[in-house]
């Protein structure tokens, strides 16, 4: 199969240990599978995005900025995986051609305005990806923000329209943190990509490549 894989950039604020964990997956699922990561700029574009708007930076240039930083974290993920390209693609293309020469590809953003999740779901569509696992820090799709509201139900199971309905209304509130962003959902609706949405553990990344019960299923 080919399974595409956003992981957030929070996973390379913390120490190599933990980068290592996730690399440690990602090479397994590679053994059978082409493999492609998208990676999030974390801390590391937030700090910088947050002094380059102090210093009168333009929201597009910010972006640019943020798009670097995942670069960065793409290549420290790199390093930690043997079968990966030696190189961080710029775009679906250059992603692409590489995946012909390696088992696994692992890039950062591409355009500004398009988060880590819609870079991924776009790279899902463009490969054809049989599953992409967007890898969050909830366990799945709720009804509403579950650390802001207790009542929130978590879902099993979505169609690819359920989610984009759930994610436009939750997305309207201010303030509110979406498991994934519209964008990316409008993506996997048009697309009919097989989608998890899981907490972002090595081991739910390697339950959800198997096909195994977990997090939120899309399709």
């Amino acid at each position: 199969m080919k399974v595409v894989l956003s992981l957030g950039g929070s996973v390379f604020s913390g120490e190599a240990e933990k980068i290592k964990e996730f690399a440690k997956a990602i090479e397994t699922i590679s053994q059978e599978n082409q493999v492609f990561v998208v990676v999030g700029g974390g801390k590391l574009a937030r700090e910088y995005i947050q002094r380059a708007r102090e210093l009168g930076s333009t929201e597009t240039f910010c972006d640019y900025i943020g798009i670097a930083a995942t670069r960065m974290n793409a290549m420290l993920l790199i390093s930690a995986l043997p079968s990966a390209a030696k190189r961080v693609p710029e775009d679906f293309v250059e992603a692409e051609r590489l995946s012909r020469l390696y088992k696994v590809v692992v890039m950062g953003g591409t355009f500004p305005g398009h988060t880590t999740d819609a870079t991924a779901a776009l790279l899902a569509e463009f490969v054809e990806a049989d599953v992409f696992i967007n890898a969050t820090n909830v366990d799945g799709v709720y009804s509403a923000d579950p650390k802001a509201d207790p009542n929130a139900v978590k879902y099993d199971r979505l169609s690819p329209q359920q989610l984009v309905e759930i994610v436009s209304k939750n997305s309207a509130k201010a303030g509110t943190n979406v498991v994934i962003d519209l964008l990316a959902a409008k993506i996997i609706e048009r697309s009919r990509i097989k989608t998890y949405v899981i907490l972002g553990t090595s081991e739910n990344i390697l339950k959800a490549a198997k096909g195994e019960a977990v997090g939120t299923v899309i399709m």
